[in-house]
């Protein structure tokens, strides 16, 4: 999972992943469905957990972009991007809540939503291992080591990582959505889905870690 290839399936996965998780809000899209009784309700408040998705992914990540001491301290960013999400991860799986702002956004704001949802959830800050893997700034030859030219690089890298993420993520998000709302219902989701919350947490610690080892 070290090479490119193998980061950016790891992008495509994670996306999966948080797509997966009716933590990242598709079974509001499938209230809003319900509640106004038409199937584009679904698909608009899709939309805006996408849009909310994507702006989250790209405030967590572009910081790193405009990092021009990346060159000299790749090994140290990494590694500390790496410490940031296993923290995350334990402080998910020891607290076991969701901040409580969150219960206070009314459902006509499901961009806002999604978006203090991905930063709150650490969905965001799990692709920054990732990314920093695929910046590989150690490849370029020191001619392209301006600062502009790494930026420009590295702002490239961010858009693809961030829209192929949120694609993965809304797709997978799509189809449970229209599952549960066409054929099986609000009760197959209270009944039979199981509880991520732990195994959220315990994903964050996993790809802190193999952030770390990656770096070295």
């Amino acid at each position: 999972m070290t090479t490119t290839a193998g980061l950016w399936l790891a992008v495509v996965l994670s996306g999966l992943y948080h797509g997966m998780n009716p933590g990242m809000g598709w079974p509001l899209a499938v209230s809003s469905a319900l509640m106004e009784r038409r199937a584009q309700a679904l698909w608009q408040a899709l939309g805006a957990l996408a849009i909310g998705h994507f702006i989250a992914m790209l405030a967590i990540l572009l910081p790193f972009a405009v990092m021009t001491v990346l060159v000299e301290w790749q090994r140290e960013i990494r590694n500390g991007a790496s410490l940031i999400v296993i923290a995350m991860g334990l402080y998910l799986a020891i607290i076991r809540r969701h901040p409580r702002f969150l219960s206070r956004i009314p459902p006509s704001r499901l961009a806002l939503w999604s978006f203090l949802v991905a930063l709150a959830h650490g969905a965001a800050l799990m692709l920054v291992p990732i990314y920093l893997g695929l910046c590989d700034v150690n490849e370029l030859d020191t001619g392209h080591r301006a600062a502009s030219e790494l930026l420009a690089r590295n702002g490239a890298l961010i858009l693809g990582v961030a829209v192929l993420h949120s694609i993965a993520m809304i797709s997978v998000g799509a189809g449970f959505a229209w599952a549960v709302y066409r054929w099986l219902g609000l009760q197959f989701l209270s009944r039979s889905w199981f509880d991520l919350e732990l195994v959220w947490a315990l994903s964050l610690v996993l790809v802190g870690s193999i952030g770390l080892w990656a770096a070295y």
